[in-house]
């Protein structure tokens, strides 16, 4: 093994892969999973006729991480293609497979080749002899990798071969939600069998493995709450008055706003003014949620980020007054505007986790002007604000911080990133203010400090960003409140993360007849309540006819459209195929999109032209360079059924069937002399 450098914890947990076996590698973040992952595929690719193999990942900048390292291994030899959602290849999957070695893509490319009926684009399981599924913790519920997963173990029961390898690489499978040995141990025995494979650690070298793999020295960096907080009061007072209008109802308490819990009320509230035709309670919630999310923001970032974030909702807003309604919540703000804009702007009020946070990062640059630093928030809003405070900072500015946003798919390109870790590799850039995109895999440079602000996450995420504190005597810092949530996650994160181990010891230690009956049992239930749960989805859909189904705007509540009018494109894009629909809605900008697709591209965005309503309702596309259609978010209008007005976020959830769109009856339909 000594071309590939493995070092002997490596040697020892790829060992029983080596032997054709299905199994998790559980090695620390930074312990070098991929390159033992390699070290499989390059003797699975030299031992076994016809061999092919295929790397899965979660998240796009993952896939050309695993091909540079491929690349410097196996490039010379063998044919490595990487596919990602910008790439042509990902259109002919079927065929690339075929021309190549190894293939390097997301999950999802993987499943949309599976379950596609092109026949270039189309594989199946058994086309791929060693299948590598990279943070393979993420293997459960409705995740893209266990539904890869569910076809393999659906195959195995069946009898049906031949199925790959499986290679599963973790740094954390996690406790599952646990409190218990009992039910963390469950948890680990269900990864195993969503991905049918046993899970390996390395015991005889584990020594080496904490000696070569370091933890960060941790630190909880406590801040006292501020003494006076009127802007936060200011906010509260605001959000009584809505409370009064609307009458709230009981157990919506002001005693709990500015948390998850208040958030997770004023949610189910709106739905439930939309559902009983009640756009007080709807709108009230609404605007309750904004009020909600600015003292978060209070609570995390500076006064004057929760001021904008209210001002930028009701400037939009403002262009959508419907009844008296948004009458007297839009008058409520501006009475308000100026009195909290003016406490936003006062230092006396600020708050003091800003303070510490300056503190922690001035440490470790202002001793170390080599440092590199990772700042990890909850929201690329968070991010964004984060960065332009350190870069308005003039202590900060003066120990050379460098700071620059690093953020996921949705909003930045991988073109993007790859300049922002270029960056960060040779000290152009020496912080990174990051969304959890970099606390799994990324490739970058070993950081002396990492810090979490404001996150309220779970123990693989936490582990995960710990890892990226790799340099010699690095920091791992928890700026938090006194007492607060953030504090009590983090402890309870660290109780969870040695449950997980505890219970990774107890699979381990199963007998290997009863590890693999038990497995079996699981796969077996897991088929049996799988297919049942489709059956009566698919039940219920069928008991609806489409045309009985009437959309309504979210906002307004005007009917709209039908369910029959709504076609599927490409298993994603939910399109609106009749032409009256048009005189509902109104085009505004241009949607910029940081990748390109191959049958379609965005047109503008759309919005309910009723009067001043104005809501977002998706955006067009045109498909083919030929049809322009509405592309829409059910998540922005009512169902109006036989058994009431419902609320789906998802258009999976719908309950009617939802047909596969038609190139040619399009055509048929609005170019018949064309055609003729």
């Amino acid at each position: 093994m000594a071309d590939l450098g493995l070092r002997p914890y490596q040697q020892e947990v790829v060992e029983r892969a080596l032997q054709g076996e299905n199994v998790i590698i559980w090695l620390p973040t930074g312990a070098g999973k991929t390159r033992a992952a390699v070290y499989v595929a390059k003797r699975h690719l030299e031992s076994r006729a016809q061999a092919k193999v295929a790397i899965i990942a979660n998240r796009v900048h993952l896939v050309e991480q695993h091909f540079k390292e491929c690349q410097l291994h196996l490039g010379h030899n063998y044919t490595l293609t990487p596919i990602s959602g910008d790439s042509v290849e990902k259109d002919f999957f079927g065929k690339v497979v075929e021309d190549s070695h190894l293939v390097i893509c997301t999950a999802q490319i993987l499943y949309n080749a599976m379950i596609s009926a092109e026949d270039l684009k189309h594989i199946d399981l058994s086309d791929i002899s060693l299948l590598i599924i990279d943070e393979c913790h993420h293997t459960n519920k409705e995740s893209v990798y266990n539904q890869i997963m569910r076809c393999y173990v659906e195959k195995k029961l069946e009898g049906k071969r031949p199925l790959p390898q499986i290679l599963g690489l973790t740094a954390s499978p996690g406790a599952g939600g646990a409190k218990s040995l009992e039910n963390a141990v469950n948890h680990v025995l269900q990864i195993c069998a969503n991905l049918d494979s046993a899970i390996v650690s390395s015991k005889t070298f584990a020594l080496d493995l904490k000696k070569t793999v370091p933890r960060p020295t941790k630190t909880f960096d406590i801040v006292e709450k501020r003494p006076e907080d009127p802007f936060g009061d200011l906010l509260i007072v605001m959000m009584q008055k809505i409370h009064d209008y609307m009458i709230a109802p009981p157990d919506l308490a002001l005693s709990v706003c500015g948390t998850q819990e208040y958030e997770a009320k004023v949610v189910i509230l709106e739905q439930t003014g939309v559902k009983e035709n009640n756009r007080v309670l709807a709108q009230c919630a609404l605007h309750l949620r904004k009020y909600n999310d600015a003292l978060l923001i209070n609570d995390t970032l500076q006064m004057m980020d929760a001021y904008h974030s209210l001002e930028g909702f009701y400037i939009e807003k403002a262009l959508s007054v419907i009844d008296d309604t948004d009458v007297f919540l839009i008058k409520l703000f501006r009475e308000n505007r100026v009195p909290l804009k003016k406490l936003a702007e006062n230092s006396r009020y600020e708050n003091p986790k800003m303070a510490k946070l300056e503190d922690v990062l001035l440490k470790q640059f202002g001793s170390d002007m080599s440092s590199k630093a990772i700042l990890f928030s909850k929201t690329c809003k968070s991010t964004h604000c984060l960065k332009d405070w350190i870069h308005n900072n003039t202590a900060l500015q003066e120990a050379g911080i460098k700071a620059s946003v690093m953020i996921g798919s949705s909003c930045m390109t991988q073109k993007e990133r790859d300049v922002i870790i270029s960056n960060f590799r040779q000290g152009t850039i020496n912080l990174l203010v990051s969304t959890s995109v970099t606390e799994e895999g990324l490739d970058i440079p070993d950081c002396n400090l990492v810090v979490r602000y404001g996150l309220l996450t779970n123990e693989i995420a936490q582990l995960q960003a710990s890892g990226r504190a790799r340099a010699p005597n690095s920091q791992y810092s928890v700026v938090a409140l006194k007492g607060g949530k953030e504090v009590r996650r983090e402890h309870i994160n660290e109780y969870l993360e040695d449950l997980s181990a505890k219970a990774i010891a107890q699979v381990q230690n199963m007998s290997t007849v009863d590890f693999h009956k038990k497995i079996a049992s699981l796969q077996r239930e897991a088929m049996l309540m799988r297919r049942t749960l489709e059956n009566l989805r698919m039940t219920e859909k069928s008991r609806n006819a489409a045309s009985s189904i009437q959309l309504l705007c979210r906002n307004c509540f005007e009917p709209v459209a039908f369910g029959s009018d709504i076609k599927l494109i490409e298993n994603s894009l939910y399109v609106n195929v009749n032409p009256d629909f048009k005189r509902h809605y109104k085009v505004g900008a241009k949607v910029p999109l940081p990748k390109s697709f191959t049958d379609w591209e965005p047109g503008c965005t759309i919005s309910c032209g009723n009067g001043n309503c104005n809501k977002d309702w998706g955006f067009e596309i045109k498909y083919k360079k030929i049809a322009l259609l509405p592309n829409l978010a059910i998540s922005n209008f009512a169902l109006e059924t036989s058994n009431g007005r419902v609320t789906k976020k998802k258009w999976k959830n719908v309950p009617f069937v939802v047909e596969n769109f038609s190139f040619e009856q399009y055509c048929q339909d609005n170019f018949p002399d064309i055609l003729d």
